[in-house]
This record gives C-alpha cells, structure tokens and sequence, in this order.
C-alpha cells in the first residue's frame, strides 16, 4: 500500500439527505480524494452521504480508512470494504483515532454527529490541541441558518472574529478542499483542478 499524499477526515451525513446536490457532493469529494493520491478518515459507514464518499475515494484509487464503534457497526452498516476497517469500543475512541489520522477536517451535511464532531474539531483548534484546517462545505444552503448563528456568537461577544477566522467555508468543493490540504502544509499527488 503506498503512503498518501495527504489525509483527510470527512465528517457527514449517514443518510443521503432531501436533495441530490448532496450526494453529488459526496461523490465530488471523494473522487477528488482518490484523484489526488489522498486518504479519506471517516465514520465508517456505507449508507447515506458517509457511504458515498467512501466508494468514490475508492473508485478514484484513493484509499479509505473507516473507523466506527461496535454499537454502531449494525446501526450504521459498516462499510466493509473499506482499505481499513476499524471497529473501537467507543465514540471517544473513534473521534480521537480519526482526529489523530488526519491532516485536515471537513465538515458535510449531516445531522447531530457531523455538529458535533465539528465543533469539536473547531473547539480543538482554538484550544490549541491541534493546528490542522478544519473546513465547512456549505451545500445547497445547508449551513446558512448556522453561519447566521455563529455571527450571533461574534456579535453579542460570546465569539471572537479570531475564533471564526480558524474555519474555512466555501459553497464548493473544488475550492475548498486543495485550501485544506494546502493549509496542512501537504500537496496533491494531481493536478488542483482535477474537478
């Protein structure tokens, strides 16, 4: 198995969402992944946006590293085709081993995990428990109502710009991912514009 040129871990949906932008995206994504020499860190599932993006990492030649806990290998169904599949005790584990196998973060669509595995990510950074970008793709809207409500946290002072300024949002992937990996210091083994 040859060494990536560089891992990212994608947090998203394990449902594939109302619209079809999101599973364009998911596809989009992990294609770009595979394309560029990368590894993708995720959740370990094969349903939903989770399953999407982890196929087309593959299909692309990328490799794909799963990691999900026990109780949620039947719930979530593990995506065992994965290059590695690893099934941990707990969510601590699995959010601690993506976090340590990765080079970056992005943030999907996707519901209460993929908030929280952001924010904590976010939290980590401004903490300084990591310096590794961490990046927010906001499909079709999906962010909207959140940005809107984390400029609240800026506005009223419970946030600072500083803290905003230590995410990256963009609308499309073909822009936001070669910034990531850029960000983490890591070059795409293809071209940048390759989507």
């Amino acid at each position: 198995m040859t060494t990536p040129a560089f891992s990212l871990c994608v947090y998203c949906g394990s449902r594939p969402g109302a619209t079809s932008a999101f599973s364009d995206t998911a596809r989009t994504v992990g294609r770009w992944i595979g394309e560029h020499g990368g590894q993708l860190v995720y959740g370990g599932g094969r349903n939903g946006l989770m399953g999407i993006v982890a196929d087309a990492t593959m299909a692309a030649g990328g490799q794909v590293v799963g990691i999900i806990p026990k109780a949620l290998v039947e719930r979530e169904w593990a995506h065992h085709g994965c290059t590695e599949l690893h099934v941990v005790d707990n969510m601590h584990e699995r959010k601690r081993m993506m976090a340590d196998k990765a080079d970056a973060f992005l943030a999907m669509p996707g519901g209460i995990g993929t908030f929280e595995e952001f924010f904590e990510v976010w939290a980590w950074r401004q903490l300084g428990y990591h310096d590794k970008p961490v990046g927010l793709l906001n499909v079709a809207g999906y962010y909207d109502g959140l940005m809107t409500f984390m400029r609240t946290g800026v506005e009223q002072q419970f946030m600072s710009g500083a803290q905003m300024d230590l995410i990256q949002v963009h609308t499309e992937a073909s822009k936001l991912l070669p910034e990531l990996v850029q960000a983490a210091g890591l070059s795409p083994a293809a071209r940048l514009d390759a989507i």
